[in-house]
């Protein structure tokens, strides 16, 4: 049964959901992967999609007739918010929806409200993103979806040192936040299947025997921007001696490394550290290679230590894939990650204190991002020697193994999959809608006046000789002569090279013939004539002025 309340209109541009087209990230991967649960799942009566082009807006209708049972989708261009009607909310695919606050402001704040969801929050846009979001007209209606409680307590954290500053500086008052629901990312858990002939020959081309222990990560394998590898290669190779003589441990890393030098850590590193270990490096970018890596695993590893990091997808794959988990105990995982589903490795940081000067040299532009990661990533701990006992205690327990992975799968389709994730958003849809109803907002700003996006003949006033518009001005036209039509000159100028234009040129014709036909008119005849609004009138009034298409005539003037 479908409820309007719990609907929203999905802001949707190809970027944030489309890894094969774009390059795959956790980010597009996420944005993907709820697309398709929200197309399976949602109960709505319609699709609804809204962004900058329609180009786009075909491709989610696409995919909505790919996934959406048939429903009717409508779209909505930016440019036309009128056209949302009575839809209450936008979901937005990033947490920084503060143009959205902007765009929103000319209708109202409580027009609608603005859902969105935390990914990636420790780069540099974000991280002033959150100080714009606090100084921009947001509401008690509007949420940021964090997706881990780790997460939560860092947008809370930094949204107090703002508030803080606000404070102290301006001696605000300020409005409430938006919400900070915690709300996990899902998987599809039928995608993560076991295949029993994948496995048997992943295994044989890596030449694992049937007693050895195959343990496997998939992630983006950055040692700036993911985890550093070398830790976990120093508790493998450790716990190979503890294990019984026979039995090898293979290490296999489906993944994409994003340079020459992340590639020549993973790999010198594992050469160098862990010798005795099997070592593979398998294409992430291959859809059967990462299901043949987690086909052919004993056991899932996640030993991330990077604050790039805010929820770990990959651990709910390994879950959903019935495998056991060694992941460290860091952000998302330590709500995922469960003691009858794999353990949980500790992990150290220093004090606020330590890592100042980073913070300083990050934001002022002397280290870019993924040095910054790296300095605190470097001082970042994860236990090597229980991180080795962990290893050595399921590698010599089988049953242990699947034990864990029963519970793990069975965790993953109760609370990860889309099919349990995506009632609760559309739950928070619905509190949005009945707080954004029941609230007083304050009185619109004006479409002209934006404080981040002040009208330019507003915000240029002094430029010109003078400002005007022409509720009273008589029109005439001068005569074409040879000079180039209307239709030429503005192909001569070429808008449609920007692909935008002031205004259509179909309208700028027809206003302009209808100067030549009358010889002397108004802009109340044009109206009268044409249906156009004043306003629009005005701008191909200064337009046709400008290229000396039509003259003012004075009142004494035949």
């Amino acid at each position: 049964m479908s409820d309007r309340n719990r609907n929203a209109a999905i802001w949707f541009a190809q970027d944030g959901f489309d890894p094969k087209a774009k390059g795959i990230n956790g980010r597009r991967v996420a944005g993907e992967s709820f697309l398709r649960g929200f197309f399976r799942h949602a109960q709505v009566a319609e699709w609804i999609s809204i962004g900058h082009s329609k180009k786009e807006l075909d491709l989610f209708d696409a995919l909505a007739a790919t996934h959406g049972a048939g429903r009717p989708a409508r779209q909505v261009l930016l440019r036309r918010m009128r056209d949302l009607g009575d839809v209450g909310v936008i979901n937005f695919p990033s947490p920084i929806f503060t143009p959205e606050l902007w765009r929103r402001a000319p209708y109202g704040a409580a027009a609608w409200s603005i859902c969105g969801i935390t990914h990636t929050t420790s780069t540099k846009a974000v991280m002033q993103g959150m100080f714009d979001l606090r100084i921009a007209p947001v509401a008690e209606w509007d949420a940021m979806i964090c997706t881990s409680a780790a997460v939560r307590a860092s947008v809370s954290y930094q949204m107090e040192l703002v508030e803080d500053h606000l404070r102290r500086q301006f001696n605000a008052t300020l409005p409430a936040r938006p919400q900070l629901p915690v709300i996990p990312l899902g998987v599809h858990v039928e995608d993560f299947d076991h295949d029993a002939a994948a496995r048997v020959s992943l295994r044989k081309r890596i030449n694992a025997g049937e007693g050895d222990v195959v343990l496997v990560t998939i992630a983006r394998l950055s040692p700036h921007e993911k985890f550093d590898p070398l830790p976990l290669y120093l508790a493998l190779q450790a716990a190979q001696t503890a294990l019984p003589a026979g039995q090898k441990l293979h290490l296999v890393l489906c993944g994409i490394t994003n340079s020459p030098y992340a590639r020549a850590v993973f790999v010198a590193g594992a050469a160098r550290m862990m010798p005795d270990i099997g070592f593979h490096l398998l294409d992430g970018a291959n859809a059967q290679e990462r299901k043949a890596t987690l086909s052919a695993a004993d056991i899932f590893l996640f030993p991330i230590d990077n604050i790039q990091e805010t929820f770990g997808l990959a651990p709910i794959e390994g879950m959903s894939a019935g495998l056991p988990l060694i992941v460290s105990d860091w952000d998302g995982m330590k709500d995922t990650v469960t003691p009858d589903v794999g353990f949980r490795i500790t992990t150290r940081t220093l004090r606020a204190q330590h890592s100042a000067s980073e913070a300083l040299n990050y934001q002022g532009g002397s280290d870019t991002y993924p040095q910054y990661c790296a300095a605190v990533s470097a001082m970042t701990q994860i236990d090597v020697p229980e991180l080795t006992a962990r290893i050595v205690q399921l590698s010599i327990d089988p049953d242990l193994r699947r034990r864990m992975g029963a519970a793990g799968r069975a965790r993953a389709q109760q609370l990860y999959s889309w099919g349990a994730v995506i009632p609760q958003m559309q739950d928070l849809w619905a509190d949005l809608n009945a707080r954004r109803k029941a609230a007083v907002a304050p009185a619109p700003y004006g479409a002209a006046t934006l404080p981040v996006g002040p009208s330019p003949f507003g915000l240029f006033a002094g430029y010109p000789t003078l400002q005007t518009s022409f509720p009273e001005t008589r029109f005439g036209a001068v005569p074409l002569g040879n000079r180039p039509s209307v239709a030429e000159t503005l192909g001569l100028r070429n808008y449609a090279a920007l692909r935008h234009i002031f205004e259509a040129p179909a309208r700028i014709a027809r206003v302009h013939a209808l100067i030549l036909a009358a010889e002397i008119c108004t802009r109340s005849d044009l109206a009268e004539a044409t249906g156009l609004k004043p306003i629009t009138l005005d701008r191909i009034l200064i337009w046709l002025l400008k290229y000396d298409f039509i003259r003012p005539v004075a009142p004494d003037q035949v």
